[in-house]
């Protein structure tokens, strides 16, 4: 754990107090705006952040005059956002799932990447008799007996999906969108979505993480349209949807996360994330940033940062998760912050203060989550019209089938956050170990 703020000096961490390293950060963000200009001064951060972090964090830096924050670390796709003020979401009450009679996932172990959401699931096969399908790059174990498993390289997934619409088309007698065979696999999943009721289309991590996301939404929309499955988003994180809705992505002109970590930054300010473990672009280019501040419970991201502040992890702090349905949960510290730890919302307050900004002014997280999402209540859902997968970027006519040409950067079960790395328990599972050996021998 990191227990009191530090700062680099002559490539040694020094411990400080938290005047002396917010003074630096502040001081240091001056500078590198008056010699390069806000655009070079970004955020990433990671969407197991809370609302009141997030919203904090946006605040900051667009309080300095730069649109350059992004939550989304492992994409690939920047284009495949929902509409202004919207988020991604999973489409569907969580509780339908457990009453589905039809379903197609896309790009999702499951199991291991939405255990909860696989325990419903696995419920509706049981009770229901409902038939799932996956679209996968290997068959894999779910622990409930699928109707059918199509495997497809990732690269394929566009096309094996433009095969399933073209066989709902030919089923319904209309026009496929898109050029597509009518395999006896794809006719099997449109014949399945086309009967019962209470149906559904997942797409999972690998499908949102995927370069072509954009056409594998369109292609599921379509699909969902015809057939009249719901279409949404398993979520990676505990707090994708909330991170999208108080705009933890770029606005106009401003860097996605991999621009901003391809050398895009001469600041950058790490919130919650290892850009080595957590991004798809890795943290090589921060290595041309003046100045690099991690925000973390942990002594992360050393080789790569100048400033660390240590902020509470979710037990020791309040804060508010959106989950994929869209329900508002907020939660409140169990334990007293670790030695001289603070809750993210009130560093990232008192930094706004030092710097003059306005709207740091919130005397608690509650405050902070009104200002953030004003009107919605713990417990309650965030505004229908606010949640939304529709398809921005091009209709299922302009899905791209060529091929990928890069795998989706997705994270093994124990491998998702910095929280769960240090986890010495559940780094001694056969799935930790499968994940260390798997990346050992990608490095290879």
């Amino acid at each position: 754990r990191l227990t009191q703020p530090m700062i680099k000096q002559g490539g040694e961490w020094k411990a400080v107090d938290w005047q002396t390293a917010l003074e630096y950060v502040a001081n240091g963000l001056r500078q590198i705006k008056a010699d390069h200009g806000a655009s070079a001064i970004g955020v990433l951060a990671s969407p197991h952040s809370t609302v009141e972090e997030l919203a904090l964090a946006g605040a900051l830096v667009r309080g300095l005059g730069s649109e350059n924050i992004d939550s989304r670390l492992r994409h690939a796709d920047f284009a495949n956002l929902a509409p202004a003020g919207a988020a991604r979401w999973l489409g569907t009450p969580i509780a339908s799932l457990s009453t589905l009679q039809r379903a197609l996932v896309i790009g999702s172990n499951l199991r291991k990447d939405h255990p909860l959401f696989a325990q419903r699931i696995r419920q509706a096969i049981r009770k229901g008799g409902a038939q799932v399908f996956a679209l996968n790059a290997q068959a894999q174990d779910w622990a409930m007996p699928l109707a059918g498993t199509i495997v497809a390289d990732s690269a394929r997934w566009v096309a094996a999906l433009a095969n399933i619409a073209a066989a709902v088309a030919a089923e319904q007698g209309v026009q496929s969108p898109v050029a597509g065979q009518v395999t006896d696999e794809a006719r099997a999943v449109a014949r399945s979505l086309l009967s019962g009721e209470g149906k559904a289309v997942l797409l999972g991590n690998a499908a949102a993480h995927h370069e072509k996301a954009s056409s594998l939404l369109a292609l599921a929309n379509w699909i969902g349209q015809q057939t009249g499955a719901s279409v949404g988003y398993l979520s990676e994180a505990a707090n994708t949807v909330g991170a999208q809705l108080v705009r933890a992505v770029p606005g106009a002109g401003g860097l996605n996360a991999t621009e901003m970590l391809s050398g895009g930054l001469k600041a950058a300010i790490l919130l919650n994330n290892e850009p080595a473990h957590d991004s798809a672009a890795g943290a090589a280019g921060l290595a041309s940033a003046g100045m690099v501040v991690t925000l973390s419970p942990f002594k992360a991201n050393l080789d790569i940062s100048d400033v660390l502040l240590p902020i509470s992890p979710f037990t020791e702090t309040s804060g508010t998760f959106v989950n994929a349905e869209g329900r508002l949960q907020s939660f409140n510290a169990v334990v007293p912050p670790l030695g001289e730890t603070r809750p993210g919302w009130k560093v990232l307050r008192v930094l706004g203060n030092l710097l003059g900004l306005a709207g740091f002014d919130a005397d608690s997280s509650q405050a902070v989550l009104a200002a953030a999402l004003p009107g919605v209540a713990a417990g309650a859902f965030v505004d229908a019209a606010r949640l939304s997968n529709a398809d921005t970027v091009t209709g299922p006519a302009g899905a791209d089938l060529n091929p990928a040409t890069t795998e989706p950067c997705v994270a093994a079960i124990y491998e998702l956050d910095s929280l769960v790395r240090r986890a010495t328990s559940l780094q001694l599972t056969s799935d930790a170990r499968a994940a260390r050996a798997a990346a050992q021998g990608a490095r290879a």
